[in-house]
């Protein structure tokens, strides 16, 4: 096999309770990671020249890109001669939504799979951390609770039967910024929220999944607010922040309410409506 071709999910984090900082620099965290069915796609190809990164977004088109960190990673590793790599980017960068390390870890599992290295998805997850906090989530997907820093990862069922609507704002949110203030708004009591319990009952009690970053983002920019609140008088049963932001997303019972919704948002607003890759039948 000499290559190929990856789908790369985004995910978002239904409630996001942030912790104290770390020695590593780190917040700990306390998150439901859901991996949507929204992707890029990768390319990998094996080359007998130079390695080669190449992307359709400009500005991503160079050796920092987190593909070419996950190739350097795992080659170096195993000695692997050189590569191909394609990105075609359709999930918006630095959106909370995960683009980022959802394709290095793609990157990792086509590599695996390209150079028939038989990495157990445990062994790549070990490789993922060493790229970047969320990055070990992709290597399994689904429905996991993260907790360290995103690392510490417990495969869940399914939970949601929901279409969920994205509404990308052209807003860039600088996650280090959000995290150095983050600490102003802080509430111990509501660190150690069970996800795992909640997530488990019949009737899940959606008003426990809270994005502490909201907090911090909503006043800074309340464009942002006003499309969660947008989406809860579409009729969204649970809306929420992903990650950092800027994207704000809504659950909706069936995919009919979920175009409705989008039309309130579109043309001014990058939005879709996809569902979980694990979505579970009503």
């Amino acid at each position: 096999m000499g290559k190929i071709s990856l789908q790369s999910h985004c995910k978002i984090n239904v409630g996001l309770k942030i912790g104290d900082a770390r020695p590593d620099g780190y917040h700990d965290v306390n998150t439901v990671y859901q991996e949507l069915l929204f992707h890029d796609v990768i390319t990998l190809k094996k080359s007998r020249t130079k390695n080669i990164f190449s992307c359709d977004v400009n500005n991503l088109n160079n050796n920092k890109n987190l593909c070419v960190k996950a190739w350097n990673l795992i080659s170096k590793k195993f000695g692997l001669n050189g590569v191909s790599i394609n990105l075609k980017k359709s999930i918006p960068v630095g959106a909370g939504l995960g683009g980022g390390s959802s394709n290095a870890a793609a990157t990792l599992k086509g590599v695996n799979s390209l150079f028939q290295l038989a990495l157990s998805n445990k062994d790549l997850e070990t490789l993922a951390t060493k790229i970047g906090a969320d990055v070990p989530f992709f290597i399994n997907g689904g429905t996991q609770i993260g907790k360290g820093i995103g690392n510490i990862l417990s495969k869940e069922s399914p939970f949601i039967e929901s279409f969920v609507l994205l509404i990308m704002p052209k807003i860039h949110i600088d996650t280090s910024w959000a995290y150095s203030h983050i600490k102003n708004v802080l509430d111990v009591r509501e660190r150690d929220i069970n996800f795992s319990d909640l997530i488990g009952k019949k009737r899940i009690p959606f008003e426990m999944f809270k994005n502490d970053f909201e907090e911090i983002v909503f006043p800074a920019y309340p464009e942002i607010g006003r499309i969660k609140n947008l989406l809860l008088e579409s009729g969204a049963r649970y809306s929420s922040l992903s990650g950092s932001g800027s994207t704000v997303f809504g659950f909706f019972d069936d995919e009919a309410k979920a175009v409705l919704a989008e039309s309130k948002f579109s043309p001014e607003y990058h939005s879709l409506v996809t569902c979980p890759k694990n979505r579970i039948a009503k």
